[in-house]
Formats: C-alpha cells, structure tokens, sequence
C-alpha cells in the first residue's frame, strides 16, 4: 500500500514521542500490505474499526500504544493508497469531533 501524507505520520511522532515507535512500526506494516477490503486489514489489526464521517465516506480506525492513541485513515483498497486523516488521544476520539470533518 502506498501511504499519503507520510509526513504526518512524523509530525504525530514529534508531538507524541511515546507513540513514535508504534506509529513507525504501523507504517512498515502497511506499506508492505496489500489490503483489499477491511477483514484483510484486521487480520493485521485485529482491533481496526470501519467508521462513516460526515462525508459518507468510511475510514478506517487503528488503535495504538496500547489503545492510548487512535490513527485515522481512509483506505482507497482499489487504488492502493492510504491517506492518513487524523491522529487522536483516546479523548480526543471519543469526543466523536473527528466524524464531523470532511
């Protein structure tokens, strides 16, 4: 899979270091996937949860450090691609904020 927006992976590092090495070891696993739909995700992430936003589009979410944080992505499976959306504290995630963006 190709990841976009790879940069905001590392920006989500820098401002969160304890999940730095989670965030690094998620993205090695996903560049070397080759996901076609959301059960191929959870045979990976077992925990990864499809979930609809304002826009009627699904993304998809993983949880990580030990369900402190969660990394939102929309999976384009036909296409290959990754686009990273959001990264939340556990806090920030059950606001449910995060759904209403486009």
């Amino acid at each position: 899979m190709r990841i976009v927006k790879r940069t905001a992976l590392q920006r989500f590092g820098k401002a969160f270091p304890q999940a730095r090495t989670a965030l690094s070891k998620w993205s090695e696993v996903a560049t070397m996937a080759d996901w076609k739909n959301i059960q191929d995700v959870r045979r990976v992430f077992p925990h990864a949860d499809a979930a609809k936003i304002a826009s009627g589009n699904t993304v998809t979410v993983f949880n990580v450090s030990g369900n402190e944080y969660r990394l939102v992505v929309a999976i384009k499976y036909r296409w290959g691609m990754i686009y990273v959306r959001d990264f939340l504290t556990h806090a920030q995630y059950s606001k449910g904020d995060w759904k209403g963006r486009h």
